[in-house]
Parts: structure tokens; C-alpha cells; sequence
């Protein structure tokens, strides 16, 4: 709820009539006619009577079914009413105000004009900063603000409006390669921000998010373009996140479903930390997927938003990295020299040591919104992979598995952000995550015969104490949850069980795995996407990769046998082998 407000004399029924509607519009879900009373802090009498006369003019709609109470039709009529006449620029002035004054930097803001863009106003920063000419049309792919309008728009017309627009127009660093600019756009989804190093201006770096109107698709874009030795690859992530918060301001709307709300606040218990410390500082924005090669004695692991496969060895405390063009989000060895990889393009083989990518087989070739995310080699040798929509605004995800000729079978539907994956140690029980519900599910399975059966919830994640993202389980059947805004990586027992905590100097690991010569160690990867200046400030080695000893042993990863034909087709993909 705002902050209380000077309530001019004879309006204090209306006040509290709308410091009610206020509650019903501002709860997560539709609340109880006590709990609704209890959070107006009104007497029940004078609380029934003003939340009768908002039923009567439709403001509010009960459900006579649940017996609760949540916004009615005429609130959603008035709040479309106000998109009619909504004034783009007038509502991000004071952004553009607020932006410039706290970066130092020059904010602009911009929409489509057909295939081009059109620069609508700006406010420069310390003096020194960037000039943009409002009057001045772009081209939409070589500047973050017009791929940003592109990443955002409907995946068929962002195709049309890239075969009309003349990509050989630009030289220097605007991207030109229809494929590789498709990539990049790929990646502005899914960080929720588009980047241009130099790309529009020689010297200038710019970051911009979409504006999105009620329907979900842009109605313009916010940027901030500065000096790229002011603005450069460290810093201008975080100024990504702050834009993404300014254009959710402008229109109120919250875009794509967030894994979570923010970090919770940092515990400050004396659990023990296994002698937790951090091995490799390196700052990834989205440390994912780790996997030992007991072969190579060396633990790969991937930067999903600064793409890249990396190669930590311990013994040496060297970080070998592979960047990628495309994104990547998991890593699995081979029986082979080579090494596999999940891709926005599908499941493809990767040669490390030259960065050369041949396509294997692409589970979702039809599903261009979707995105592969999690992948672990399972029993029999087949990989299993799950999806997500690229900005986590729906359940489109699913769970496929690939075995090693390329055939394909999807297992599970309806997910929102499928995460960790995990086998018990005697191969009969599959673990899973959806990570937006805060559900790691449990699953009966035959081991190496890819069939699910009795899905039932292992555990479920309160929304105040983090979400589930990757897990790996030891010998003894414990499983290792990493938790998502959680500061922490839990434990649990094979009936679900809160075993153990270890507390963490980050509050978003991502994902776990046992390794070292007796896969002793427990690694832990983490991110810092998004995360405000002051938690970064209280957390600086988010990012970085750990490892501790949690007394328990894991199971050495399998092998995938990547025997199939490379062609980048599925030999076809079944239904559900859960149903």
C-alpha cells in the first residue's frame, strides 16, 4: 500500500473505500472477507459496508465458491480506459529524470516508427555524457534500444520486420549476420535487456529494455547510452536491471513472471559453512549447469548471459573459457573427446579447444519462443533436458529425452522455468524442478526405459525463503537443492525431509555437483543478473563458483554416447511418457 495521504475534509469514507480496493488490487492472490478485514484495520461494520458498495459498482468481485474477493470487471474497464489515452512520454519523463540523475549518464527514450526508430525524448547526464538528436531516425539492429523492440515483439513479426530491414548497411561492430543478430536477440529476451558495445556510435555502449504495454509487446523502449569506458562489460549489466525496474514503473505492468520476487534478507544464523569458500571469483551473470569429468579431473561449467562453456580445474585453480555466439545453458561430457551442449538453437556437440558447434537434434525446433535450460545425462546413457519460455512468462516449458542416435521423447508439459534434474542413487526415482511454483518433484522411473509414473511434490519452496533452481543427490540418497534468492543450498531426505543448510556469501546460488577425485567436494555455481547495487555491495562474489565438503560423497556423472547422425533433426518426437 502507498504511504498515507492527506484526506481533505468530508472524504474519509471515500479514502478508505479506496485504501480497500487498494488492498484487494495490490494481494498476490484473492483474499478472505477476516483476512481482508484484518488488513484495512477497519471495525466489521464500517469495513462490510464500504466493501459492499465496491461489489455493488463492480469494483471488487466475489467468488462465492472460494468465499474471497478479488478485483471486479469495472476496476479492469477503467484501467483499459487509461491505455486509451495513455501518454507514453508524459509517463516516463520522470524516469528519464530520475535515470539521468542517478547514472550520470544520458537516458533516452524511443519507439518504432515502421522498421526504423524513432528517438522521442532524452535527458543528458553530467555534461560530458552522449547527445542524441530526438528528431533522428536508427536502424532497429544496430543500436540495444531497437533490439530491444525487436527481442520483445511477437517472434513472427520481429522475422518479418529483420528480412526487410538492410542488414549490410552498417559496418564496424553493428551486427550484420542475419543468424548471429537472431542470437543476440535471443539473449536480450532472456536477460530481459538488449546490450550494444559500440555497435550504433563509435565509443558508446548502450543497454536498453522494452516498455510493455497491456498485451505484453512493446510500446517503446528505455536506454541508457554513455562512454563505453564509463559504461563497460562490468558495469553495464546492472544498469540493465535498473532499467528494467524504471520501465515497469512507467506502466505499471510487471512484464515477464519473475523467478522470484528479490533476495530475501541475508541470514545471519551460525549454520555451519562446511568450510565453504569461494574457488574461482569470477563474477558469471548466470553461473549454471556444473558438471565434473572424472576423465579430465576438471569441472565444466556455463555463463548462460555472457555466453560461455568454462573448464575449472582444481588442482590449479585455472579457468579455461569457450565463449559461444549463442546462448548456452548446460554442459555434459561425452564418451568421446568432445562435449555436448544446450543451446538456443537445440542439443549440440561442442569441440572445446577450437569453439566449433555441430547440431545434433533440437527438441523444440518449432517452439521459438522456448529455450533449452537444465540437461543431465541419466540412466542408459540418454540426455534429459528441460525448456522454458525465454522470458518465464508462461508454463510453455517441458522435459524431453534425447537419446544418443537423436531420437526424442517429450515426458513432462506444462512447465513454467524447468530446472535440476537428478536420479536416486539406485536409479528409481527421478527428481525435477519447476522452479516459478517452488516444486521439486519426485517421479518413479525405470531406470534406462525413459518411463515416469506417480509424480508427486517432494517439496515445495515458500516464495520468503527463495526458489528451487539446480539440485544433484548424493550416495546417500540426499538431495541438494540450490535456492534461488535463498542465500543457500539445501538438503533434503528421500521423504522430503529439511536435512541440512549451508549458508552462503550469495544470495542466488544456481546449481550444485559433486566432484574431485572421490567426488567429495561440492561445487556451487551463482549469479549476480539483476541484482541491485546495494546487494552486490553486501554480496561481491556473486558470481563466483564454490565449493565445500558437506560429508557426503556424490555419483560420478554418466557419460552421454553421442552415436547419432548430427543432423540437427529429431528422428521424431513422442507424447507424454508419463501418461
Amino acid at each position: 500500500m502507498p504511504g498515507e495521504v492527506d484526506v481533505p475534509a468530508g472524504a474519509a469514507s471515500l479514502a478508505k473505500g479506496l485504501r480497500l480496493l487498494g488492498i484487494v488490487a495490490d494481494s498476490r492472490e484473492p483474499l478472505r472477507f477476516s483476512e481482508l478485514q484484518r488488513k484495512s484495520g477497519l471495525p466489521k461494520p464500517t469495513f462490510a459496508r464500504i466493501l459492499r458498495t465496491l461489489i455493488a459498482f463492480g469494483l471488487v468481485l466475489p467468488d462465492r465458491a472460494r468465499g474471497t474477493y478479488g478485483l471486479g470487471p469495472r476496476f479492469l474497464e477503467l484501467s483499459h480506459r487509461v491505455w486509451d489515452k495513455f501518454d507514453l512520454e508524459l509517463a516516463a519523463s520522470p524516469e528519464l529524470d530520475r535515470l539521468s540523475e542517478s547514472l550520470g549518464e544520458t537516458a533516452v527514450l524511443c519507439r518504432l516508427d515502421g522498421d526504423r526508430l524513432q528517438f522521442l525524448d532524452q535527458r543528458s547526464g553530467d555534461g560530458l555524457g552522449v547527445r542524441i538528436d530526438t528528431s533522428r531516425r536508427a536502424s532497429l539492429h544496430s543500436n540495444a534500444a531497437g533490439k530491444a523492440l525487436l527481442a520483445f515483439q511477437d517472434p513472427a513479426y520481429s522475422r518479418a520486420a529483420l528480412s526487410r530491414i538492410e542488414l549490410n548497411r552498417h559496418t564496424g561492430r553493428t551486427i550484420c549476420d542475419p543468424q548471429t543478430l537472431q542470437a543476440d536477440l535471443a539473449l536480450a529476451r532472456a536477460r530481459g535487456y538488449a546490450v550494444a558495445t559500440e555497435e550504433h556510435l563509435e565509443g558508446v555502449n548502450c543497454v536498453a529494455v522494452p516498455i510493455l504495454g497491456q498485451d505484453g509487446f512493446p510500446i517503446g523502449a528505455l536506454a541508457v547510452l554513455a562512454p563505453s569506458f564509463r559504461m563497460d562489460e562490468s558495469s553495464i549489466h546492472p544498469v540493465g536491471r535498473e532499467l528494467i525496474a524504471a520501465a515497469r514503473r512507467i506502466t505499471g505492468s510487471s512484464g515477464a513472471i519473475a523467478i522470484s520476487s528479490g533476495p530475501r534478507p541475508r541470514s545471519r544464523g551460525s549454520r555451519n559453512r562446511y568450510n565453504l569458500e569461494c574457488v574461482l571469483p569470477w563474477g558469471s551473470q548466470l553461473g549454471e549447469a556444473p558438471v565434473w569429468h572424472a576423465a579430465q579431473g576438471v569441472l565444466y561449467w556455463v555463463d548462460i548471459l555472457q555466453p560461455a562453456v568454462h573448464r575449472f580445474d582444481p588442482a590449479t585453480n585455472r579457468n579455461d573459457t569457450r565463449r559461444l555466439s549463442k546462448l548456452v545453458s548446460a554442459v555434459l561430457p561425452t564418451e568421446g573427446q568432445s562435449l555436448v551442449v544446450a543451446t538456443q538453437d537445440g542439443i549440440e556437440e561442442l569441440d572445446f579447444e577450437s569453439g566449433s558447434l555441430s547440431a545434433f537434434v533440437n527438441p523444440e525446433r518449432d517452439l521459438t519462443g522456448n529455450r533449452l535450460n537444465d540437461a543431465k545425462v541419466g540412466p542408459g546413457g540418454a540426455i534429459w533436458v528441460g525448456s522454458m519460455r525465454m522470458d518465464a512468462s508462461r508454463p510453455s516449458g517441458g522435459l524431453y529425452r534425447v537419446t544418443g542416435r537423436g531420437c526424442v521423447s517429450r515426458m513432462e508439459s506444462g512447465i513454467t522455468v524447468s530446472n535440476g534434474l537428478a536420479w536416486s542413487p539406485d536409479e528409481q526415482t527421478f527428481y525435477f524442478v519447476d522452479t516459478v511454483p517452488g516444486r521439486i518433484y519426485a517421479y518413479d522411473c525405470v531406470p534406462g526405459k525413459g518411463i515416469l509414473r506417480n509424480r508427486r511434490i517432494l517439496a515445495t519452496i515458500s516464495e520468503q525463503d527463495g526458489r528451487p533452481d539446480g539440485l544433484t543427490v548424493d550416495r546417500s540418497g540426499g538431495i541438494w537443492c540450490a535456492l534461488w534468492d535463498g542465500w543457500r543450498v539445501n538438503r533434503y531426505l528421500p521423504d522430503g525431509t529439511l536435512d541440512h543448510v549451508i549458508d552462503l556469501p550469495v544470495p542466488r546460488p544456481t546449481s550444485v555437483a559433486f566432484g574431485g577425485a572421490d567426488l567429495s567436494t561440492l561445487y556451487i555455481t551463482s549469479a549476480r543478473t539483476r541484482l541491485p547495487a546495494t546487494t552486490l555491495s553486501e554480496a561481491p562474489l556473486s558470481g563466483g563458483l564454490f565449493a565445500c565438503k558437506p560429508g557426503q560423497s556424490g555419483i560420478e556423472p554418466r557419460l552421454f554416447p553421442l552415436t547419432g547422425l548430427s543432423s540437427g533433426e529429431t528422428e521424431g518426437v513422442s507424447g507424454l511418457a508419463s501418461e
